[in-house]
């Protein structure tokens, strides 16, 4: 994911980035969303939570283990 670092005059510009807001282009087409970090949080648990089962997510949640990054690597790359 990338990142933007907003400074106090964009910020304002924005409305304090504490609501919703659409981005657009001058065209007025739409280019994507902006939802507060409470907000975003809040939908990711509500997606997760009609996904998966209670159950499901706590386990998940203490599993350990996995592959190395060079494991990985080597099978998405046949190498």
């Amino acid at each position: 994911m990338g990142k933007i670092i907003v400074d106090d005059s964009l910020r304002s510009k924005l409305n304090g980035l504490d609501q919703e807001l659409e981005f657009c282009d001058e065209t007025g087409r739409k280019l994507g969303h902006f939802l507060p970090t409470e907000q975003y949080r809040a939908l990711l648990n509500a997606w997760a939570s009609a996904v998966f089962s209670e159950e499901e997510l706590k386990r998940a949640e203490i599993e350990t283990g996995g592959r190395p990054l060079a494991e990985i690597w080597k099978s998405l790359t046949g190498q």
